[in-house]
């Protein structure tokens, strides 16, 4: 379908602007969340607002970022010294420059453990709108010919991804897609959906159901956070609403664990609903 002129210049507007400019988004995210606000009944200039809104809330920059150029010379540093103990040192640095994975940090060897003692061992994996986590590898005791598969929406996120994989010697498999818009098709054992699922409701409400359907993956982790990022406010009811709710009449099975305060229920989808 042809996108027409006014969201063409609409997607530039927003694309151009300070804010986003250096991520290198997709267009085509703009382009949905425009084309939604506008079927909506709202002027182009409400709908501008509106996306600007829902971009914000996907890209999360209040979550935190490395200089990902800076970010790379440490990590070539660190492969260089060929010392496991300077690798995770400078990973644990960049781990602790975005607030999903820094709340993570205390409890990294017991937190990927855990969900391989649910899910086994995956010898496939696919890491969704992944942000840094892929940079916690050192800590997930993988097999050493893993096929780690993991997708963003940041250029620079992936590009960073890509060159830490490839300098731990995997294939640098790291994809910018909207998995909301192409949800991926790799065949996987697992697949990470960490800290996104709510998110993926305030940008369309109940389209994690057919996204976690659309995914060819034995065992889907969707981990969610038990309280607000200010600590203010509990979350917990709320979390297991939203999966008991994108759940609702299909038959897999869900065991659900809380470490640090991070909500993990793996879901198991061989048992009559794969994919």
């Amino acid at each position: 379908m042809s996108v027409s002129p006014d969201i063409d210049a609409l997607t530039a507007e927003i694309l151009s602007s300070p804010k986003y400019r250096r991520l290198d988004l997709p267009p085509g995210t703009v382009q949905d969340l425009l084309r939604r606000e506008l079927a909506a009944g709202r002027t182009a200039r409400e709908a501008l607002k509106a996306a600007r809104a829902k971009l914000h809330t996907i890209v999360a920059p209040y979550l935190g970022d490395p200089d990902y150029a800076d970010a790379a010379r440490q990590l070539d540093a660190a492969f260089g010294a060929d010392s496991t103990e300077a690798l995770q040192q400078v990973c644990q640095t960049l781990l602790a420059s975005h607030a999903s994975t820094r709340e993570r940090l205390p409890h990294l060897p017991k937190f990927y453990q855990a969900i391989f003692e649910v899910t086994s061992t995956p010898h496939i994996l696919l890491d969704l709108a992944c942000g840094l986590n892929p940079l916690a590898l050192p800590w997930m005791g993988l097999p050493s010919g893993i096929q780690y598969h993991a997708y963003d929406l940041h250029a620079p996120r992936v590009r960073l991804i890509n060159h830490f994989l490839s300098g731990y010697g995997l294939p640098a498999s790291a994809h910018q897609q909207d998995i909301l818009l192409e949800a991926p098709r790799q065949p996987a054992d697992v697949a990470f959906f960490f800290k996104e699922a709510h998110r993926f409701e305030q940008r369309r409400r109940g389209c994690n159901r057919d996204f976690w359907q659309a995914l060819n993956v034995d065992w889907l982790v969707v981990t969610l956070p038990g309280e607000s990022l200010s600590g203010r406010h509990e979350k917990r009811d709320q979390q297991r609403r939203l999966v008991a709710r994108t759940l609702t009449g299909l038959p897999w099975q869900v065991t659900e664990f809380e470490i640090g305060g991070e909500m993990v229920f793996c879901i198991d989808r061989r048992a009559g609903g794969g994919a």
